[in-house]
């Protein structure tokens, strides 16, 4: 990356003298773009080769993330007038008065670089370039009564620590309320029925290698990107686990959404958070996770006040979002009756998790229960007999392990009447 930010340099003194020195113009272009197509191609799905001038404006756009100081030439003033150059845009960050470049900035660089037209400009920062499609850079709103090249040039906030070799986990914030979620059980520690593990195991193929199936077999026409799930069932069934496991399974990072940050009760705040947390997870390799999904994808109800106009436009946005958005989001409830009926159509599965049958909760206490802890599996079947999902067992186990044989005959902390007594499971 600093050989790359090197040459732009280069670029942009040569650029520089040209315009105001009037001095040749030399760069080698070819060199340049070379360079940084190798550096910048992991970043996307496309396998189109990049020109120069969408190497150039990406990587002015980068560098106020990586080194601010190289801009810094633009602070030159036009002796005729005393002030800033109009045509070099731009404006000044409130932190450290450092160059950030606009809309403007790129186009005239570029047209100065390359002789590029300003309608050549207008679609490398447009909706319909692979730039913006897969959120890597785009134009931002422009204050309000300016015009739209006023705009700062925007990069993903994943995209300097990707090109740094990190990783990109956000934290939980205002513009992306979600937290990263774990688990260290595997496949093998879930515990469904047959029916259920067997459409578990097609939607994690699908995770997989559903992209190659898509482009194998031209399905793209008729395929969104991405996929929507909905798992629903009594609660401690194991909706929260699969998850995780497909997470896990996939290398993909799980999030789940605090719905409370979500919603808002001013008007407009919910679509818009709305709008930040899929924008912020759009083109990533997450999964997000909305647990409790029915509190916020509830059924539609009859206008008969304002606060059910607005809220069945949250319901309405949230149907276009969740349709359009391009990643993996699993839906979790307890109460499918409480979804709007709009959602099943964008739904590509829909699992129902039940309370284990008797020999599915034997082998869910045959996992969790040592063999040490029990003479026979006769009271793991008695203890089979009761009716419970599969999260309860955690905690009896817990209970179990606070009166594990271990502690027969040890101390017992702070109470010496009970330092012998005996402990039965």
């Amino acid at each position: 990356m600093e050989s790359l930010l090197s040459t732009f340099k280069d670029i942009l003194h040569a650029g520089m003298l040209h315009y105001l020195q009037k001095e040749e113009l030399s760069i080698d272009r070819l060199s340049f773009t070379e360079r940084a197509g190798k550096l910048y191609a992991p970043l996307w799905k496309d396998t189109r080769s990049m020109t120069f001038e969408e190497t150039f404006l990406l990587t002015l756009a980068l560098v106020p993330h990586l080194e601010p100081a190289v801009l810094d030439l633009f602070y030159v003033q036009n002796p005729v007038l005393g002030r800033p150059y109009t045509e070099f845009g731009g404006v000044l960050s409130k932190s450290n008065a450092s160059f950030l470049p606009t809309a403007q900035t790129a186009a005239f660089l570029l047209t100065l670089l390359t002789g590029i037209t300003r309608e050549d400009i207008f679609s490398l920062l447009g909706k319909e370039h692979r730039f913006y499609k897969e959120r890597i850079l785009w134009v931002e709103e422009s204050p309000e009564a300016e015009p739209w090249i006023n705009g700062l040039l925007r990069v993903s906030e994943a995209l300097p620590m990707q090109l740094s070799g990190v990783c990109y986990q956000p934290e939980y914030s205002v513009r992306f309320p979600a937290t990263r979620i774990t688990t260290a059980l595997e496949w093998e520690d879930l515990v469904l029925p047959p029916q259920l593990a067997d459409e578990v195991d097609e939607i994690n193929y699908w995770i997989s290698r559903g992209e190659a199936i898509v482009a194998k077999w031209q399905l793209g026409c008729l395929l969104k990107p991405g996929y929507r799930l909905l798992f629903y069932g009594p609660p401690g069934t194991g909706k929260t686990l699969t998850t995780l496991l497909l997470g896990k399974t996939c290398g993909m990072d799980v999030y789940q959404v605090d719905l409370s940050s979500l919603v808002s009760k001013y008007i407009g705040e919910t679509e818009k958070n709305l709008a930040n947390l899929f924008d912020t997870a759009a083109h990533r390799n997450w999964i997000l996770f909305f647990d409790e999904a029915d509190a916020l994808f509830s059924e539609r109800t009859a206008s008969d006040s304002s606060n059910d106009r607005y809220a069945n436009q949250e319901v309405a946005y949230l149907l276009q979002r969740i349709e359009d958005f391009p990643g993996i989001i699993i839906l979790a409830t307890n109460l499918r009756g409480n979804i709007d009926n709009a959602f099943f159509r964008r739904f590509q599965s829909v699992l129902y998790f039940p309370v284990p049958d008797e020999e599915l909760r034997f082998r869910l206490w045959k996992k969790m229960i040592p063999c040490l802890w029990v003479e026979d599996d006769q009271l793991l079947w008695e203890a089979a007999t009761h009716k419970l999902a599969g999260a309860y067992f955690k905690c009896d186990t817990f209970v179990c392990g606070k009166n594990s044989p271990e502690r027969a005959g040890s101390p017992y902390p702070g109470d010496p009447a009970r330092s012998h007594c005996p402990r039965r499971v």
